[in-house]
């Protein structure tokens, strides 16, 4: 080698840099290797999870989604990958739907479901149908008896709110109650999440409800329409009587006067009337936020799921001069405007 200083120099700083960049690609390979691997080891019990990408979703907020699942390691990684597409494809062409993913994929076998759309929603095969006024409960033991889960899972599932895909949604609710769109859906057979189940049935009452109560004119929230309108639905079972019936109460809320609402009492006690079963004075003197009895004003949340027409006679009832309605048992009511003509009905009737 040349003896010269200003050689030597220049050539230690050309293998200098030559094993330092080799380092440098060597260890870029081993964290590419290590990011998009399997989240799962092969010590680890990996999980399964239904994730849901929503429609127009980018492609980062996906991975962001997908890394805060616990499906891939690396949202950087996620990035690169990604990179790859748009200097080949022009776009990923991630899929919307829903996805059953598990922690034994890797982050390539992951994106591949996703740009293929292998989605839950290509299994679809069941026709379900969850009537109006069925509470959250009763929506819960319907799909246990389907087979579908434990009813606790879904009860439980409906406590875990996310408002960031439902902005919407109104603030504190301690549950879903009243939210879970009535309607019919067509779902896989086998192998679906409380979860699944649950986003279905809000994406129903965002693209129903929701314009509603937007395009009109309503004294009420949002939470204190849906409230009402579940009431309403308990309470009416013939068409014409719908906005009578939510009259009747938003005449009572405006006069402070106690809504008296048979079906309040009947959640918060988890009781079932029948024309042979009555409520009790013991029953409708029992203290609960929900009985309307004995508490002025709508009760904290709704007590079952509205359908459209209970929602539509709710946003804002007419002016009436009816304060009292008696059920019949036939499906219809009398209506009433003073209590002494309420009481005289009630001897008639029973």
């Amino acid at each position: 080698m040349s003896d010269n200083p200003a050689l030597k120099k220049v050539l230690y700083i050309i293998v200098g840099s030559f094993v330092v960049g080799a380092l440098i690609a060597v260890g870029s390979w081993k964290w590419w290797e290590s990011a998009i691997a399997p989240v799962a080891s092969s010590s680890s019990e990996p999980e399964r999870k239904t994730i849901k990408i929503p429609e127009g979703y980018s492609a980062t907020a996906v991975g962001q989604r997908l890394q805060k699942a616990g499906m891939i390691r690396s949202l950087l990684a996620w990035k690169i990958w990604l990179y790859h597409f748009r200097v080949r494809d022009k776009q990923p062409q991630l899929k919307a739907g829903y996805y059953e993913l598990s922690q034994e994929l890797s982050l390539p076998e992951i994106g591949k479901k996703l740009r293929q759309g292998n989605t839950i929603e290509t299994r679809l095969n069941r026709t379900v149908t969850i009537p109006e006024g069925w509470t959250q409960q009763d929506i819960a033991e319907h799909f246990e008896k389907l087979g579908y889960f434990p009813a606790e899972e879904f009860i439980e599932a409906t406590r875990n709110i996310d408002t960031d895909d439902y902005p919407w949604l109104p603030e504190d609710l301690p549950h879903l109650e009243g939210f879970l769109y009535p309607d019919t859906y067509h779902i896989p057979k086998e192998d679906v999440p409380p979860e699944m189940l649950i986003e279905l049935k809000l994406e129903r009452f965002e693209q129903v409800a929701i314009p509603l109560y937007r395009k009109n004119d309503t004294p009420y929230t949002l939470q204190e329409w849906v409230t009402l309108a579940s009431i309403v639905e308990q309470e009416a079972l013939v068409d014409h009587e719908y906005t009578i019936i939510a009259a009747v109460f938003a005449k009572r809320l405006e006069e402070d006067m106690p809504l008296a609402a048979d079906p309040t009492v009947e959640y918060a006690f988890n009781i079932e009337q029948t024309e042979h079963r009555p409520l009790t004075i013991e029953e409708v003197n029992k203290p609960s936020p929900y009985n309307t009895y004995i508490k002025e004003g709508l009760p904290p949340t709704p007590i079952s799921s509205p359908g459209k027409q209970a929602l539509k006679a709710s946003l804002n009832p007419p002016e009436t001069d009816y304060r009292f309605f008696l059920a019949r048992y036939d499906g219809t009511h009398v209506f009433s405007k003073t209590y002494e003509q309420h009481r005289r009905a009630k001897r008639r009737l029973h």
